[in-house]
């Protein structure tokens, strides 16, 4: 090769190293400066509605207003708690905000509202959904937190506690398998997002996200596009359980052949990653992973 030739790859890989350094250097410097909402998970808070969006006919984003110069203070695997009176019961429900902790002004959260007399197990539907669909803007709802025994830090980097009150332990994986269910996309969106915004973090991330229908499939385009713009880095496969005709991807409930597939094998490397109904979680991939192989202190259930 030539020394013409030498210099230009040279000149490349500096160049790459430099704006790698200057992309963190900004990222910690924003994160010094950062005027957070939350710094007591045992302080209530109140926020505005100040914005609502239907995603579906069952699922709304709502927008909640912070001062212009404040975050939220919730990161990557951690959630909130939102409490409100409710026909004299105080409903309480854990949240997962959609958007990142470098937001100012707001945060979003996407929430599938439970209907009554939709399901016969469950004739008045969810509480605090119905509540929340109610809300007009401008009314205000109490939040606190953040709470949660999981959060990313960075480049496969976590923080886990064993329970609730346990101290967190440093754990580091370089791959990760993500299996959610409807809503329960949320919180690990957000270690995605971060994972994918910071081109010096090589975490691998396989994910695999189970609905009932294509309409039902959360902020899609967004996981579309974070895989296209990583394809040797993040996958994302889909299954529906009615599923319309001409569909590409797994049909059915999430079973052995769908975790085989596409999430990457046991290993003391990879962490298994879960979020959905209760049922589906218990009943379908615990004992799917249990039959596979996949050691128990390797898997986290938000």
């Amino acid at each position: 090769m030539s020394i013409v030739a030498n210099s230009a790859v040279i000149g490349s890989i500096t160049t790459l190293i430099v704006g790698i350094c200057i992309f963190l250097w900004i990222k910690r410097e924003k994160s010094k400066n950062k005027k957070k909402l939350l710094l007591d998970p045992n302080v209530k808070y109140q926020v505005p509605l100040i914005a609502k969006e239907d995603i579906s006919w069952n699922t709304r984003r709502f927008r909640f207003g912070l001062p212009d110069d404040t975050v939220l203070g919730v990161g990557p695997g951690e959630h909130i708690y939102l409490s409100a009176k409710i026909n004299d019961d105080l409903i309480i429900r854990p949240y997962s905000p959609v958007t990142n902790d470098e937001t100012k002004g707001y945060f979003d959260l996407v929430i599938k509202i439970y209907f009554a007399n939709k399901n016969p197990k469950f004739p008045n539907g969810g509480k605090m959904t119905q509540y929340l669909d109610s809300m007009k803007i401008g009314d205000k709802i109490d939040i606190r937190g953040p709470e949660g025994r999981l959060i990313y830090t960075s480049n496969g980097d976590f923080l886990i506690k064993k329970k609730k009150t346990d101290p967190p332990v440093k754990h580091h994986y370089k791959k990760l398998g993500m299996i959610a269910g409807g809503t329960g996309l949320t919180p690990l969106l957000a270690v995605l997002r971060e994972i994918a915004s910071n081109p010096d973090d090589k975490t691998r991330v396989s994910f695999l996200f189970a609905n009932q229908t294509s309409d039902d499939i959360l902020l899609r385009d967004e996981l579309d596009k974070i895989a296209a713009n990583h394809p040797d880095q993040i996958k994302v496969w889909y299954t529906l359980s009615k599923p319309e005709e001409g569909w590409k991807f797994s049909i059915g409930r999430v079973d052995e052949n769908m975790i085989k597939d596409y999430l990457f094998p046991p290993a003391d490397d990879t962490l298994i990653m879960m979020c959905g109904p209760p049922a589906m979680i218990r009943e379908t991939c615990q004992p799917l992973l249990d039959k596979l192989g996949y050691n128990e202190s390797k898997r986290h259930v938000f």
